[in-house]
């Protein structure tokens, strides 16, 4: 088939690639304009958009597609469907309206629980054991439309975000596949939401990203992976009459109580509010990731410090 694909993060190149792979005609690819990045704030192009232009695809990077000019232009290319993996832009409904068969969205959670921004941080922040993907014909609310496919994935108990991430970009991206070939034959069926089960996930504020200690040890371990390695989870230590914002990539669950915040052994062992945390990597500012007995090698804490 002839198919539009609009997609900007890494979440999107295994879709897109999938797609080209199973033999369809991608004809073209909207992706979000380049954005200051990186220390010089050079303009950096979107990965949907590195890719594409590697295989020599047409690329448009539209700010809004609410004009005419540009909804007559999506039209124009006579795409039997529209495939989204997180563009990040809503589309009015003359781009919902124009394929042949309609526009299809690829969601990293099992709707209707986790619609919006963030599905695989709130997953996993919660305390969810399992999530999966969902393959919806999108409408004009925010992850409202019919499900057509979807596909469930566990979640381990020190799984990551960026781990759950990417085992759902492959889920993810076969499923599409999957789709579009029940698509093409006339055969995808696709059911409106149930009512009950929603739940939002909220897109990640800096003011939630740092551990509040006093929380159970499982609320913080799963704060912790939750958000590595992106934003990252922080705390501060003081060194030499300095506070020093340490972040938290990788822990697990682990005997012990003390004070919330306070270190129990030479392992990087931290009390909570109820129970403890072993942090196994953390990354200083400006370094590169390190595991808990290098960070120690260079950081001493003294007996009755507290992590702030």
């Amino acid at each position: 088939m002839r198919i539009i694909f609009m997609g900007t993060p890494d979440f999107a190149v295994p879709t897109l690639r999938a797609i080209r792979d199973a033999g369809h005609e991608v004809v073209a690819i909207y992706t979000q304009p380049p954005r200051p990045a990186g220390r010089g704030m050079a303009p950096r192009k979107s990965s949907v958009h590195e890719v594409a232009e590697q295989a020599g695809l047409p690329v448009l990077t539209p700010a809004r597609l609410k004009s005419p000019e540009e909804q007559e232009r999506f039209r124009a290319f006579g795409a039997d469907a529209v495939v989204i993996v997180a563009y990040g832009l809503i589309l009015p409904k003359p781009i919902l309206d124009g394929t042949r068969h309609g526009a299809f969205n690829l969601h990293a959670s099992l709707l209707p629980r986790w619609r919006g921004a963030a599905p695989i941080q709130r997953a996993i922040m919660a305390g969810d054991t399992e999530t999966g993907v969902t393959i919806m014909r999108l409408d004009e609310g925010l992850d409202t439309g019919p499900v057509c496919l979807q596909r469930r994935a566990t979640i381990g108990a020190d799984m990551t975000a960026q781990e759950l991430h990417d085992a759902l970009s492959d889920l993810g991206a076969r499923l599409t596949v999957e789709a579009l070939a029940a698509l093409e034959r006339g055969r995808l069926d696709c059911k409106p939401q149930p009512s009950a089960g929603v739940t939002y996930a909220e897109k990640i504020d800096t003011s939630e990203v740092r551990i509040d200690w006093s929380r159970s040890a499982r609320e913080v371990h799963n704060h912790i992976r939750g958000l590595s390695p992106h934003p990252g989870a922080w705390f501060e230590i003081v060194r030499n009459g300095k506070h020093e914002r340490i972040k938290a990539l990788r822990a697990t669950l682990a005997a012990g109580s003390g004070a919330p915040g306070a270190p129990l052994d030479e392992h990087l062992t931290i009390a909570c509010g109820n129970g403890a945390v072993r942090l196994t990597q953390v990354q200083r500012a400006g370094k590169r990731p390190m595991s808990a007995d290098e960070f120690l090698r260079g950081v001493k804490l003294s007996a009755g410090a507290a992590l702030s």
